[in-house]
């Protein structure tokens, strides 16, 4: 079975979010603002 994990972290002024498919980082992006 494939594990996939989306991290997503909004609470602050950096926006971040970070894609993992089994254990490996797929994509990842962080930005101050995403317009």
């Amino acid at each position: 079975m494939i594990m996939k994990i989306l991290g997503i972290s909004a609470f602050y002024h950096d926006s971040a979010a970070a894609l993992i498919i089994d254990g490996q980082i797929v994509a990842a992006a962080q930005e101050e603002r995403f317009t």
